[in-house]
């Protein structure tokens, strides 16, 4: 069974921890020790309380659930290590300098680097853009003005533009637009709305090509410990966790 090491013990961390359905988490890390130690005290994991010693652990795989600043940190060297890692903060990835050079390492390494999908769904299919010219991908977000911290008493469209662009001006809510644009190898248009009227984060998807046309609207529940963020974002890393192993794989 792979053996998993988690970067960060927050929320995301706790939710895997709690539903690990079978992972094996040998070890866990966070900047806050205490974290650490009560996530270990769950799952019968190593805390660590410095990253190298994290590393040094028997673990095959790393699954960032911190922040983008912890990618930017720590990636390099967890693929450096010898391990594979999972990304969850892949806004991190928006810098194209900064990927192109993650990549490389892996490639060099004979590591992997694995984006889960996320607070969304469709992001297998939208792989075909790859191979096929999309002619329109367009992310539209609603949130509510809190998570936002904008400060409105109707729906207010806040950002439209760039992915890259709108992750400078809110940074913890586009990593599903940098996911889209790592899937579908296209820029992603982005619509960010604010409206007090909802309380799930909703995304919804565009997409025109060859292929023909699809429209996908998700309303993610809030994790039950942390509203600011999605229940699925949390499952789908165990999910893909799950099905490493596996010797039958769905999708492409």
């Amino acid at each position: 069974m792979m053996r998993v090491g988690l970067l960060g013990c927050g929320n995301v961390g706790g939710i895997i921890a709690e539903k690990k359905n079978g992972i094996n988490i040998k070890a866990v890390y966070d900047s806050a020790y205490s974290s650490a130690k009560r996530l270990a005290g769950a799952t019968g994991a190593v805390a660590c309380e410095n990253f190298e010693d994290f590393l040094a652990q028997d673990i095959d795989i790393v699954v960032e659930a911190a922040s983008v600043s912890a990618v930017y940190e720590h990636a390099e060297e967890v693929l450096l290590s010898g391990k594979d890692i999972v990304i969850l903060s892949v806004g991190a990835l928006s810098d194209s300098e900064f990927k192109d050079r993650l990549v490389s390492v892996a490639g060099e390494n004979n590591r992997k680097i694995r984006i889960p999908s996320g607070a969304v769904m469709g992001i297998d299919n939208l792989k075909i853009g790859q191979i096929s010219k999309l002619s329109k991908l367009l992310l539209r977000t609603t949130k509510n003005p809190r998570s936002l911290r904008v400060d409105t008493k109707e729906r207010t469209l806040v950002f439209s533009g760039r992915a890259d662009e709108c992750i400078k001006k809110f940074p913890k809510n586009i990593n599903v637009a940098i996911a889209l644009e790592l899937a579908s190898g296209r820029e992603v248009d982005v619509e960010l709305w604010a409206d007090p009227a909802v309380e799930k984060n909703t995304h919804e998807i565009f997409a025109e090509g060859d292929f023909g046309n699809f429209y996908l609207k998700i309303e993610n529940n809030p994790s039950p410990q942390n509203p600011a963020t999605s229940y699925l974002a949390a499952l789908s890393i165990i999910v893909l966790l799950k099905n490493l192993e596996k010797p039958l794989i769905i999708g492409t």
